[in-house]
């Protein structure tokens, strides 16, 4: 496997600068005084034509001379200077560099070529570089960071890798206040040499990131991706934001970083495909991710809710509920335990309120511990605690009352446990999420951020990250490994589809593109082509009645609607007559298909398609007439594992259809999984295909078949 680049970027033992100077004010000089103030410990070598010290540092004219190769280069000039100076890193040895500068191919056809320079001077010298237009990385431990904030956060477990330079900057004051620090942090920029899936492998085999958050707004290499992301996220959990599936998104990110979007549906399948848990938010993002990072591995839905006051507890019920959660009352001899310690009319089943209590201690320690200890919960999501910040908000009525005594004095007379609280998770390794209204200003929540105990200022918040937490519990339980093992190529399809580009055909008709499928081992009806009104008695005695009867031709891609297609069809006559009604709809002699007409009541849909960028993609859904109104369908980049086939079978909202339903059997999952595995594989075998639409799949009994098909081609490969 190749070294990948970022493992000698980010952990430099010198790092040259190219654009920082003395005044304070300019971007260049920010970046350097990050890396010089925040504790790195390496040779910091400013490069600068006319300033003799830099920041208190010797500086030097040029590249030239350094008096010694740098790690690592970081560049803040104008974008037509930057080739020439990754030439001069590349010459004087260097392996990496930074490229914060902006101007490149998010800006248009100049910009473009100024980064096309850059891949020249990377192609001959093997030189690889982070940007152009990022704001660098954070290393925490060796308290590297290049990018104009402070951090000063520490060590922590979080891994972030970000398409936008503002997420591992201006955030900086935002993950202090919540107590979240990251491990390492990754801005790609424009990702010319290194892009977001470099990052997601770095941060996949470092030891010290516990888990990974991406900022997204379009991949590059969809396939790469996807291998990528199956590996790491079977050893840690990874959450991403996707902003690049609308218009705006994706016009947005195309002028920002010139990254590529495409539709939000096939992106929410690669997420999911990949094992990769999506959220909707930059803040959900860090948060979910923090607690990925802090707590332990949920093992099962079992939630304990614990509160000091109704309302909360309600809304963290209610949304781990939604969210597939489950909220189970706790045995008779555990509601012993604790209604024995808590007032009269406080509840105990589950969630457990305490209602109004002092003894914040009875909800942060003794009340978890009992539930932990019990074994009756997988995880716990409490809201309530305070200590301080409770104090500072009543003072001001209490304070006559209690003689003038001081707010220190009154906060020293409340006592509990704070340490022993915090340890709860990993002592029973299982995850503890606080919800407070309170913030940081209160010693109890600082404390627990102090500890990586995440606390969320909202209880729907924390009991959205228990979602998460099971999120990734459902990704651990997948089995399957590796890539998908592609069959051989059939002859016969090689040759259908030669003979169809060779004639100029966008498309195949109707009865060749269900040929395709039957050659793959895909089932279709029974069904023949006919030139001619004397074919069609011996084709009927074949095919049986009831039958359809539509017309066949690659000029016709559609027929609903138009008058070219009869069905229930039970006689000879009735037939003749569809062919003669269907010919003068056509207006010519045209091919007709007579096909058996299968019986079933649940109709579904599947096919290919491919976006520019993305790569062929996957889609499975509810079919027959109302397939648009319902929009019921999952996508998934081709190719599948028979799992995750299967997987798609069930996450359509109708997923009920296929099991028993209203006296109708199960449908027979092992052979539709098959049979949306084996689509998946075409597009690949085959690149001359475009898109594919089979509409309906019929459950006739239990069996799956395709009743209707469209091959649509190309003359290249697209996307």
């Amino acid at each position: 496997m190749t070294e990948n680049p970022l493992k000698y970027i980010m952990n430099p033992a010198s790092i040259a600068t190219v654009g920082a100077g003395n005044n304070p004010l300019k971007m260049g000089t920010l970046h350097a005084l990050s890396i010089l103030k925040d504790g790195y410990k390496g040779k910091f070598l400013p490069v600068h034509p006319r300033e003799k010290t830099v920041l208190g540092h010797s500086a030097y004219r040029s590249i030239e001379d350094l008096p010694e190769v740098p790690d690592l280069g970081l560049i803040i000039v104008p974008a037509p200077e930057v080739p020439g100076i990754v030439e001069s890193f590349a010459v004087k040895g260097t392996r990496g560099c930074i490229i914060v500068s902006a101007g490149f191919r998010e800006t248009g056809d100049e910009g473009t070529s100024f980064e096309k320079q850059l891949m020249g001077v990377s192609a001959r010298y093997g030189i690889k570089f982070i940007g152009p237009n990022c704001m660098g990385i954070i290393n925490s431990s060796i308290s590297l960071n290049t990018t104009v904030m402070r951090y000063a956060m520490g060590t922590g477990g979080l891994g972030f890798a970000s398409q936008s330079g503002t997420y591992i900057t201006q955030n900086l004051p935002y993950l202090h206040r919540r107590g979240i620090r990251f491990s390492k942090a990754i801005s790609v920029g424009n990702s010319t040499t290194i892009d977001i899936t470099d990052a997601l492998e770095y941060l996949g085999n470092d030891p010290e990131t516990k888990s990974i958050a991406l900022y997204v707004e379009g991949v590059s290499d969809t396939g790469r991706f996807l291998d990528v992301a199956r590996r790491i996220t079977a050893l840690k959990p990874v959450v991403a934001q996707f902003v690049g599936g609308s218009e705006a998104g994706a016009r947005s990110g195309m002028s920002h970083t010139g990254a590529l979007g495409a539709p939000d549906f096939l992106y929410d399948g690669l997420f999911r495909q990949a094992g990769i848990i999506r959220l909707h938010s930059i803040e959900e993002l860090l948060d979910h991710g923090w607690v990925l990072a802090t707590q332990p591995r949920l093992k099962g839905k079992r939630i304990g809710v614990l509160t000091n006051s109704g309302g909360p507890g309600s809304s963290m019920a209610n949304t781990c509920n939604q969210g597939g959660l489950e909220i189970p009352e706790f045995s008779e001899a555990l509601k012993r335990n604790i209604a024995s310690i808590i007032p009269p009319h406080a509840a105990c089943s589950n969630p457990v309120d305490i209602t109004f209590n002092m003894d914040i201690g009875l909800l942060t320690k003794t009340i978890p511990e009992m539930v932990m200890d019990s074994g009756e919960a997988d995880g716990i999501v409490l809201h309530g605690a305070m200590k301080s910040g409770f104090i500072v908000s009543v003072y001001p009525h209490i304070r006559e009352l209690l003689g003038g005594m001081s707010m220190e004095e009154i906060n020293s007379q409340f006592v509990f446990d704070m340490a022993g609280s915090a340890a709860l998770p990993w002592k029973y390794e299982i995850p503890l999420v606080i919800s407070s209204f309170m913030d940081s200003d209160d010693d109890c929540i600082a404390f627990y951020r102090e500890q990586n105990v995440p606390v969320f200022d909202s209880p729907e918040k924390a009991a959205r990250a228990m979602l998460s937490l099971h999120g990734y519990l459902n990704v651990t339980r997948r089995h399957d490994s590796g890539h998908p093992e592609m069959p051989e190529r059939v002859p016969g399809a090689v040759d259908l589809i030669s003979d169809a580009v060779a004639k100029g055909m966008g498309n195949l008709d109707e009865y060749q593109s269900k040929r395709l499928l039957a050659l793959y081992g895909i089932p279709v009806t029974r069904e023949q082509c006919i030139y001619g009104m004397d074919d069609i008695d011996s084709v009927l005695q074949t095919v049986g009645f009831p039958a359809a009867v539509k017309a066949c031709s690659h000029e016709i891609a559609h027929k609903t609607g138009k008058g070219l297609i009869r069905l229930n069809i039970n006689s000879i006559e009735t037939a003749r007559e569809a062919v003669r009604d269907i010919r003068r709809a056509a207006g010519s002699d045209v091919a007709l298909l007579v096909s058996e007409m299968v019986k079933g009541e649940r109709e579904l849909s599947a096919g290919i398609l491919r976006h520019q960028g993305f790569g062929p993609a996957v889609m499975f859904g509810i079919g027959g007439i109302f397939t648009e109104a319902l929009r019921d369908m999952v996508f998934r980049r081709a190719p599948l594992r028979e799992s995750e086939a299967r997987e798609m079978l069930f996450d359509i909202r109708s997923q009920g259809l296929l099991r028993e339903f209203r006296g109708m059997p199960g449908v027979d999952i092992d052979t539709l999984a098959v049979m949306i595995q084996t689509l998946s594989f075409l597009p690949l075998l085959h690149p001359e295909i475009l898109e594919i639409d089979i509409n309906p799949i019929i459950i006739a009994g239990t069996k799956p078949v395709a009743a209707d098909a469209l091959v649509v081609l190309s003359s290249g490969v697209p996307g």
